[in-house]
């Protein structure tokens, strides 16, 4: 590679990095905001109840049946094995496990944050008489469905789009998870089984967590990638170190 092609990929790595930065600060500020309207029922999650009223008033059978499957899709009941059979299948296709552990490790953390978030607000859902399905007794904020689901559609999709070239096929592939991990977001409030803010919340999370998954994932590749391929050869006639 020349220096200005060396140089070119410095500045873009360089610009990723500052975009991935005020991505996670904005996303951690915007979390924090949505997490003290949801605890004292102000800000944007004072518009809550009317939303879920909303939704509930336009409930007819077949958007129940489409958020219901939406919803059965973002559950830990097919999240679990989807990512155990897309990990095993990245790891055929790459013959790498890079692509695997990130897969799984994005999963884990995600599942972990859920837990630890909905503990500390403590957030109560909506009333039950409003829930189309079984009644959870967990808290509500954020959305585990919409946060677990959103880290593994697009985590997924980011590491089968690093491995192929065409665009559109890149462009199909991330399209169809960013539909999916809206569509269980969207489900979790038809269904009444959270608040709106909830629901962007878990967004929010997904998408901090996804870049920071990626930009390591990145940094990770690089450093055993340089390790492997040892220094680069002294070009001809120059003076020995």
């Amino acid at each position: 590679m020349t220096s200005s092609g060396r140089t070119s990929e410095t500045g873009l790595r360089y610009g990723v990095l500052a975009a991935s930065a005020v991505v996670v600060v904005a996303g951690t500020v915007g979390l924090i905001i949505l997490a003290d309207a949801a605890t004292e029922s102000d800000g944007l999650a004072a518009f809550d109840p009317e939303l879920t009223a909303d939704a509930v008033s336009h409930r007819t059978p077949v958007l129940t049946a489409i958020a219901r499957t939406l919803t059965f899709i973002g559950s830990a009941a097919v999240l679990v094995p989807l990512t155990v059979v897309a990990a095993l299948v990245l790891w055929r296709w790459t013959r790498s496990w890079r692509s695997s552990a990130v897969l799984v490790l994005a999963m884990i953390v995600s599942t972990v944050l859920t837990s630890v978030l909905k503990a500390l607000i403590g957030r109560a859902r909506p009333d039950t008489a409003l829930v189309l399905g079984p009644v959870s007794e967990t808290f509500a904020f954020p959305s585990g469905h919409t946060l677990n689901s959103t880290v593994f559609f697009l985590t997924l999709a980011a590491l089968v789009c690093a491995r192929i070239s065409s665009r559109r096929s890149r462009t199909a592939i991330l399209t169809v998870a960013v539909v999916l991990s809206i569509g269980v977001g969207l489900s979790r409030v038809y269904l009444g089984y959270h608040w709106a803010t909830d629901v962007v919340a878990g967004w929010i999370v997904a998408i901090v967590w996804l870049v920071i998954v990626l930009n390591a994932a990145a940094f990770i590749r690089n450093r055993l990638d340089q390790r492997r391929d040892g220094p680069a050869p002294a070009a001809e006639g120059s003076p020995p170190h």
